[in-house]
C-alpha cells in the first residue's frame, strides 16, 4: 500500500491546481477496469477518481501520466452550474416542485419534476458528448505540456494508453467513442493528415 501511496503523491503533483482541489485519486484494487469515476453530483464536494493500481502499473509511466491526466480533466470537466437554459429549468423545474409539494397539487408536481429531468439529462447527455471526450483529451495534452511533455509527446503516450488499456481490461476492441477518440489523437500527433470532422465532433 506505500507504494500506492507513493504513486497517489506522483500523480497529485501531476495534476492541474483545479484537479487537485476538486478530485481524489483513490486506491480500488477490486474493480476490473484500469481508471474509472463516476459521474460528477450537482452536490458532490469531492469528485473521486478509481485506480487499479495493480493494473495501471502494467503500463510506462508515461502512458500512465496521461491516462490520469486525462481522467481527471474529464471530471473537472463536468460543469453543472454554469448559465444555461438547460439548467435554468432544471432550477425553474426543482423550485417548481417545490412550490407544487407545499400547495399539495400533484399535477403541478409532476410537471415541474418533468421539467427538471428533461433538462437534467440534456446537461448529462452534453457531459457525456463526443466533444466532451475529445475536450477532456486536449486539456490533459495542455496539463503535461507544462508538466514537460511536448504535445507530439503527449498525444502518443495517451493514444498508446487508450489500446493498452483495452488490452489489459481484456476487452475485445476499441468502442466508438475511443476510435473517434484515437483519430484525433493521431491528427494531433501527427500520425494522420486526417483531422476528425466538425460534425462528428458534434455528435
Amino acid at each position: 500500500m506505500y507504494g500506492y501511496d507513493q504513486e497517489i503523491r506522483r500523480l497529485m503533483d501531476l495534476l492541474p491546481a483545479s484537479g487537485r482541489m476538486l478530485t481524489k485519486l483513490v486506491s480500488k484494487p477490486e474493480q476490473r477496469v484500469v481508471i474509472d469515476s463516476p459521474f460528477p453530483q450537482p452536490w458532490m464536494t469531492n469528485r473521486p477518481v478509481w485506480i487499479n493500481f495493480e493494473l495501471l502499473n502494467e503500463l510506462p509511466v508515461s502512458e500512465r501520466d496521461l491516462l490520469v491526466l486525462r481522467t481527471v480533466c474529464w471530471v473537472i470537466g463536468v460543469k453543472w452550474f454554469r448559465p444555461s437554459l438547460s439548467q435554468g429549468l432544471v432550477l425553474l423545474g426543482l423550485v417548481g416542485a417545490v412550490i407544487e409539494t407545499m400547495q399539495a397539487d400533484p399535477v403541478g408536481i409532476v410537471a415541474a419534476g418533468a421539467l427538471s429531468t428533461i433538462a437534467g439529462t440534456q446537461i448529462w447527455r452534453a457531459n457525456h458528448s463526443t466533444q466532451r471526450e475529445l475536450d477532456a483529451d486536449e486539456a490533459a495534452i495542455q496539463v503535461a505540456l507544462r508538466r514537460g511533455y511536448t504535445e507530439t509527446e503527449a498525444a502518443r503516450h495517451l493514444l498508446a494508453a487508450i489500446a493498452n488499456v483495452a488490452d489489459i481490461e481484456n476487452r475485445r476492441g476499441l468502442s466508438f467513442v475511443e476510435l473517434l477518440r484515437g483519430q484525433n489523437l493521431k491528427a494531433i500527433a501527427g500520425l494522420s493528415a486526417v483531422p476528425l470532422p466538425d460534425t462528428v465532433r458534434q455528435e
